[in-house]
């Protein structure tokens, strides 16, 4: 059985955000809300310094998909609505979640700084509590346009591109469920719809810079890891005995 996980080159890595806007795409995911993201790929970002010393650095994050998920073994329900497949990924079923959000709060990447010295405190939180139902987007019930009588209004564009549904949606099904509920969390899954059916995850398949390897990292001809023998990795927060999947190599460096 493969052993699924992902490496973010940090320093192929431009920060161009690509790989968030298809995450949003293909997952359905709200926009900010109440304060809160709903970007299942997200970046940590922080600048220091000052001209001409300034140093800008930009950090991928998304969920660790950890071999020892503390996730997984704080979800109170029986069967665990949150859980790992036989790959590797957390998964999460939205019929069994209640929204006790224990999940949430035992995830020691959630609300986690780039480091102590972040000048913005910019953090993020790879699991989400989903307060609206996910095919409830604001702008898809938008009926003004942007220039009147010139573009159509959210509301058109919406219906005619079926928005409510993910690119591929035609993938998904089982534990895949692509318009979420409201009162539940949702988080990254790998892009599951898609890499049960052979495909890559969506923020891979877009970066223009190739700054990201999925496989399996127990095949020893596959990309990943290769690349894992051949590199220095790191791991975030691997003190806490995580053992996340998604590792990093190189370093960031705007001047690149």
């Amino acid at each position: 059985m493969a052993r699924l996980g992902m490496v973010i080159d940090l320093q192929k890595c431009v920060g161009c955000g690509v790989c968030a806007l298809a995450c949003k795409a293909e997952n359905n995911t709200r926009n900010r809300a109440g304060g809160q993201s709903f970007n299942w790929a997200d970046f940590l970002m922080k600048t220091e310094g000052s001209f001409p010393n300034a140093v800008h650095v930009v950090m991928p994050v998304l969920c660790n998909h950890c071999s020892n998920a503390p996730c997984v073994e704080a979800c109170p329900v029986r069967p665990k609505a949150i859980f790992k497949t036989p790959e590797g990924i957390t998964m999460y079923d939205n019929e069994r979640c209640i929204g006790c959000r224990f999940c949430q709060k035992a995830c020691p990447y959630s609300n986690m700084e780039l480091d102590e010295k972040s000048l913005n405190g910019e953090t993020y939180s790879v699991i989400s509590f989903n307060a609206f139902d996910a095919n409830t987007q604001p702008q898809w019930s938008d009926t003004s346009a942007m220039i009147p009588g010139a573009t159509a209004s959210g509301a058109e564009t919406a219906k005619a591109a079926g928005a409510a549904t993910p690119a591929l949606n035609q993938f998904a099904g089982g534990d895949v469920q692509p318009i979420r509920r409201s009162g539940i969390i949702e988080k990254c899954n790998f892009c599951y719809q898609r890499v049960s059916n052979g495909m890559q995850p969506v923020c891979v398949e877009v970066c223009p810079a190739k700054a990201r390897i999925f496989g399996d990292q127990d095949d020893p001809n596959s990309e990943i890891a290769k690349v894992l023998k051949a590199e220095k990795s790191f791991r975030l927060q691997e003190e806490k005995g995580t053992k996340p999947n998604v590792h990093y190599i190189n370093k960031y460096s705007a001047r690149a």
